[in-house]
């Protein structure tokens, strides 16, 4: 498991960024692949000396081991513990469970090892809402906001803002605040939409906001009918 810095472009806008995805070496019918298991986004903020441990705390807290510990004896920065935390609670959530071992040996589900389970011993990790999410994310594509926000000028990570603080107002009404911690932290959007918005700062909501504050006549009248 290793991190891939990948330069991107938009074939829309001709914009250029990095983007950041976590990625396992895999053996299939003799051949080494590489599968990417999680876009981590554009705003990846675990700096690159860390990648090589972080990937291996993943793996720990996917295998249920304990803390990881540098050469030195110390433990990760904090910081770096919670980004495994939040991968790994990620990956779960995608995958259904533990990601399977490497190396299968090219047969769908092969090397299967049948384990007994106490259900009652089972938990959830870091539940997330996806429901009102979703259909509010239809019905603005429908009504070409995505389009429209591009078109206003404002960056991928600024739509991506946008939609988040739109779709906030919709499902979970509440302060800027309390909209950053529904966002970060019980809803699902940042999956749908392939951004984190636990990496993003409340500060970039709030600008974003402001923009949206500026263009609200443009926004408003592409929603209303006729």
């Amino acid at each position: 498991m290793f991190i891939r810095r990948t330069q991107t472009r938009s074939t829309a806008t001709g914009e250029s960024y990095v983007t950041y995805r976590l990625v396992r070496s895999e053996r299939r019918a003799g051949k080494v692949r590489q599968r990417t298991l999680l876009n981590l986004g554009r705003h990846f903020p675990v700096a690159q000396a860390h990648w090589s441990a972080l990937c291996a705390r993943i793996e720990q807290r996917l295998s249920g081991q304990a803390a990881l510990f540098d050469e030195e004896g110390k433990g990760l920065p904090l910081a770096v513990e919670r980004q495994a935390e939040r991968i790994a609670a990620r990956l779960l959530a995608e995958q259904g469970g533990t990601p399977a071992p490497a190396d299968a040996g090219g047969v769908p589900g092969g090397g299967g090892d049948v384990q007994s389970v106490d259900v009652d011993s089972l938990s959830l990790v870091r539940p997330r809402s996806v429901g009102v999410e979703q259909l509010a994310l239809w019905a603005l594509r429908q009504a070409g906001l995505e389009e429209q926000l591009q078109a206003l000028g404002l960056t991928g990570p600024q739509r991506a803002a946008a939609l988040g603080l739109i779709v906030a107002r919709m499902a979970a009404p509440g302060s800027e605040r309390a909209t950053y911690q529904w966002l970060a932290r019980r809803s699902g959007l940042g999956e749908l939409l392939e951004v984190d918005f636990e990496a993003m700062s409340p500060m970039q909501l709030y600008r974003t906001s402001d923009i949206l504050l500026r263009h609200r006549a443009v926004l408003e009248g592409i929603c209303s009918p006729g």
